[in-house]
């Protein structure tokens, strides 16, 4: 489905909590081995990296993380701060998308094509920079999780329709999700 829209070498950058928020939204989860496997069969494959606010020491986000490298994946953490807002609960902040936008930009020369799974607008002047330099764009995310500035950017591919391939199914004795 994805090879159709690449060129060359690609390299895929995923904005976890963007991510995070439209599994909410899509009530099913990544298998992010089965990812990796989708994408490896579709492109030539220079790196897969993830980006993530990582909350103290949590034993199953630890292991998530490790889980990711051990699958091939390059992943960046920072720790999520609180910021305090009167009256209101604190609110967590993790945001990555700079280090993102950095390392892709920075690594430019290693790929032709970018795959972005993220929908933020924060991405579009990266975008804009890497077409600039001939790079092809791609953006995967959903409608209402999507700005018009990615959308105007890069060719979107709809999280949803690679759901079939990416899914990550529930074992019969595992609890629902937290998605």
């Amino acid at each position: 489905m994805i090879k159709q829209f690449l060129k060359g070498k690609t390299a895929v950058f995923i904005d976890a909590a963007n991510i995070f928020y439209s599994q909410k939204t899509l009530k099913w989860r990544i298998d992010y081995e089965k990812l990796s496997s989708y994408l490896h069969k579709e492109a030539d494959i220079t790196g897969i990296y993830y980006y993530t606010g990582m909350v103290g020491v949590l034993e199953k986000q630890k292991a998530f993380v490790s889980k990711l490298q051990m699958l091939g994946y390059r992943v960046t953490t920072k720790e999520v701060k609180f910021i305090k807002v009167a009256g209101s609960p604190d609110i967590p902040k993790g945001n990555l998308d700079v280090e993102l936008a950095l390392d892709a930009f920075r690594l430019k020369d290693n790929f032709e094509t970018l795959i972005l799974f993220s929908g933020d607008s924060d991405f579009a002047y990266l975008l804009d920079l890497l077409k600039q330099k001939g790079k092809y764009v791609i953006v995967v995310s959903m409608r209402g999780h999507i700005s018009r500035e990615l959308l105007q950017r890069a060719k979107y591919v709809p999280l949803p329709k690679l759901r079939h391939l990416i899914e990550k199914i529930k074992e019969p004795d595992e609890p629902a999700p937290e998605v």
